[in-house]
């Protein structure tokens, strides 16, 4: 879809590799990866199980090397840049990992002291601070195999959370939670976006990042093979569909094919009648324009509406995977 140069400035990007590659032995696990995440943006990083997501991950953040190409993480190159670019990121890769028999607030304590970057006179109320941005102060003194896996979720975000971020990248944040967990992290996240950082989410789940994110990039077999805002992801697929309800079916299937538009079902539904045409390729037509095109040939319209490709279609489409599949 878009290259990192066609979708921001450089100084506007959070995040920006060019031909990024990690080989393990004879397998290639991310392979010439072009990635642009804009400042701001809350960024879907979408793929099957094994993919290459997690790698890629890992090199954006340092915690592996690459075996060629360039990653730039805050304007400043990896992992060249690590002791100044890390202060500025939080992450929760693979699940967070705290002392069973430590209390919330005492896991926080003890991974903000070994942070050399974080102050200790401010610790005791950044850690209170971080415990209520994520709705755990409740929980604060209790042991955390006591914790629920939302709550352990929550302590991860909150961990990240202890000192300012600019960017915030979370690797399947919401696996493993129920509905209630589920919402209560996306609800985190949308506040953290709102709050200025760059959030980049990592997830095979469609749903979440349709709900959730700005901007996408989807990764298949090691390749990053499409990304860029949400709607520009949908209009690259299929064309959209239009559904007309009226009891004039002839006469809409005239007006629609003036248009362009070709009519290609047609259903009862209850008492009213359904046609439906797929847009022309290029440029949709507005839906006014069908509408009063329509209503100036006397038909009658009883319901309107234009459906665009769903994410998990478009992610079907190209990565040949469904949604959650081991490599």
């Amino acid at each position: 879809m878009q290259s990192p140069e066609s979708v921001r400035p450089e100084a506007e990007l959070s995040i920006e590799t060019r031909g990024l590659t990690k080989r393990f032995g004879a397998q290639t696990a991310v392979d010439q990866v072009d990635l642009a995440v804009p400042r701001g943006a809350v960024f879907g990083f979408l793929g099957p199980n094994g993919s290459g997501k997690t790698t890629t991950i890992r090199m954006l953040l340092g915690l592996l090397n690459s075996s060629g190409g360039e990653a730039n993480v805050l304007g400043e190159p990896m992992p060249r840049s690590l002791d100044t670019v890390l202060p500025r990121v939080g992450a929760l890769v693979e699940g967070p990992a705290f002392s069973p028999f430590l209390t919330g607030e005492q896991n926080l304590h003890r991974f903000d002291a070994a942070d050399r970057h974080s102050p200790a006179r401010t610790r005791a109320a950044r850690v209170a601070t971080a415990l209520d941005r994520v709705g755990l102060s409740h929980a604060a003194k209790k042991k955390a195999h006591a914790y629920s896996l939302g709550m352990k979720q929550r302590l991860g975000l909150a961990n990240a959370l202890l000192m300012p971020r600019d960017l915030l990248v979370l690797d399947e944040p919401t696996n493993g939670l129920d509905p209630q967990g589920t919402r209560e992290v996306r609800a985190l996240i949308r506040s953290f976006a709102a709050d200025g950082t760059t959030v980049f989410v990592s997830s095979h789940l469609l749903a979440e990042v349709e709900q959730l994110c700005t901007h996408v990039g989807v990764m298949s077999a090691g390749k990053l093979v499409a990304q860029g805002t949400l709607d520009e992801f949908r209009r690259a697929g299929a064309r959209p569909r239009v559904r007309v309800s009226t009891p004039d079916l002839e006469g809409a299937r005239v007006v629609l094919a003036s248009l362009g538009i070709e009519s290609d079902v047609q259903d009862a539904a209850s008492d009213l009648d359904l046609i439906t045409g797929l847009m022309p390729a290029g440029d949709p037509i507005d839906p006014e324009v069908i509408v009063s095109s329509l209503v100036a040939a006397g038909v009658r319209v009883r319901g309107f509406e234009v459906v665009g490709e769903s994410l998990e279609q478009r992610f079907v489409e190209l990565t040949g995977e469904g949604f959650d599949v081991v490599a």
